[in-house]
């Protein structure tokens, strides 16, 4: 078997790549390049699933990052427990071919209670006060400990919300290059999700002078980690899991439907929240995909005509189109819309922004149905946000409860990058290899890069 290690590099295509990647860009001219055949919803949960699988997301069931849990009658976004995903993992076929076969799981999704011999994920405490500390969760128990140890606790609140930098990345890419040291898996998989923050906010365009800078920063980074690899001799693939394309603004989609009275609203201390188990129809946005679930005899042809009427809405698909897209999944809503290519879905259901609910304006990924990528800025109507923002840290920290209510609602067109959808040429996803007689002659389908992988560790 040769050691092989697996860098997920978020977002990168080869728009990207170039005089701001210069190690990249030199280890994708003396390996091997090709563009990835990523599926549809091209979003983190998603794709991972389908590259740790091999199945589409109607065989692992990862049908978008979250999706209606309809006996719950609740939705939920970026659950962790691996138990959710259907299929047969690459460690568990790696160690199938040999029993001696060992794999680390550093930060992809869906990275607790799996069969993987060694993980870390982001795994918040949440203490009784209210309060939400940063912290990781790790198999075997001991690791968490250990990388606290060495590395300080993990920067939780740069790996998502406006305050991302390339620490958490960085904190990933010294785990793992802690774990490799130490434990010396066969296969080891890291997740570098850096660009993800600034493409989405400011647009995949290289000469943008934040994405310039972030793009120099994630270089360095993968260039520690590969020529530590290959130092040992080790191969090294470089995937990234979707390409992110310019939007200019978003599709309320759940408003449209609320409109139509097919939207149930439950008032709570004055604000509205979505009552999903009572609605006839709603919306769980992602990105630029949306499932849209029907309950309660709600007609489906009516709701697809409200659907396909709204601007920025390209495709709305039933049963055949969901089948066409590989989507045909119990967890999949009744209907599927697709964005345009310029456009992103909010799950905003609200009316009147005084209505909406107080996560509306906090980071809270998990209590919101929906992604929300208005996380990432703070309000610009704010006045001295880092004052408010201090304010609300020290009253926390003596014991009060409050809200950091800093992200904005308005404009949606602040978000200058998306995905979800299919890109091509050099907006595509890659796959890059330093053993490029592996690679095949053309693309590389999503649902081929577990045997890709595999090839990397048996072949000689």
């Amino acid at each position: 078997m040769r050691r092989t290690l697996v860098l997920l590099i978020v977002g990168l295509t080869e728009r990207l790549l170039g005089p701001h990647t210069p190690y990249l860009a030199a280890f994708a001219k003396r390996g091997g390049l090709r563009r990835l055949e990523t599926v549809v919803p091209a979003v983190t949960c998603t794709v991972q699933s389908t590259l740790l699988t091999g199945l589409p997301p109607s065989g692992h069931g990862a049908v978008a990052n979250g999706w209606y849990f309809r006996d719950l009658a609740e939705v939920w976004l970026w659950r962790q427990s691996n138990r959710l995903i259907a299929g047969e993992k690459i460690w568990e076929a790696g160690k199938k071919r040999d029993s001696t076969f060992t794999a680390a799981n550093m930060f992809w999704w869906y990275n607790m209670y799996s069969t993987v011999d060694i993980s870390a994920t982001p795994r918040p405490m949440y203490p009784a006060d209210g309060r939400k500390i940063p912290d990781h969760y790790a198999e075997p128990p001991e690791l968490r400990d250990e990388l606290n140890r060495l590395l300080g606790q993990f920067p939780l609140f740069t790996f998502w919300g406006p305050m991302t930098s390339i620490e958490s990345s960085r904190w990933i890419a010294r785990a793992t290059a802690h774990v490799r040291k130490t434990r010396n898996p066969t296969l080891t998989l890291c997740y570098l999700p850096h660009l993800d923050y600034c493409l989405q906010k400011y647009g995949p365009d290289p000469d943008h002078p934040r994405v310039a800078a972030d793009l120099r920063e994630i270089d360095e980074v993968a260039a520690e980690l590969i020529e530590a690899a290959e130092r040992q001799g080790d191969r090294v693939i470089i995937v990234s899991e979707y390409g992110i394309v310019p939007v200019r603004d978003a599709v309320h989609i759940n408003r449209a439907l609320r409109k139509a009275g097919l939207i149930r609203v439950r008032v709570e201390m004055g604000r509205e929240l979505l009552d999903a188990g009572a609605s006839k129809a709603f919306a769980v946005a992602d990105h630029q995909i949306a499932h849209v679930y029907l309950q309660h005899g709600a007609d489906p042809t009516e709701v697809r005509q409200i659907l396909e009427s709204l601007d920025g809405v390209a495709a709305v698909h039933g049963e055949e189109g969901k089948r066409a897209l590989g989507l045909d999944h119990p967890r999949s809503g009744e209907l599927v819309a697709l964005s345009a290519p310029d456009r992103w879905f909010s799950y905003y259901w609200w009316l009147d922004d005084d209505r909406a609910p107080d996560f509306a304006r906090t980071v809270d990924i998990h209590r919101k149905p929906g992604y929300d990528p208005m996380e990432l800025f703070i309000d610009p109507a704010i006045r001295l946000p880092k004052l408010k923002i201090a304010r609300r840290l020290i009253g926390r920290k003596l014991g009060f409860r409050n809200l950091l209510d800093v992200i904005p609602l308005e404009p949606t067109s602040l978000v200058k990058g998306s995905h979800g959808l299919l890109t091509d040429g050099v907006d595509s996803p890659l796959v890059i290899s330093n053993t490029p007689e592996l690679l095949p002659e053309g693309p590389v389908a999503a649902t081929a890069f577990k045997s890709l992988v595999l090839d990397h560790v048996f072949s000689e």
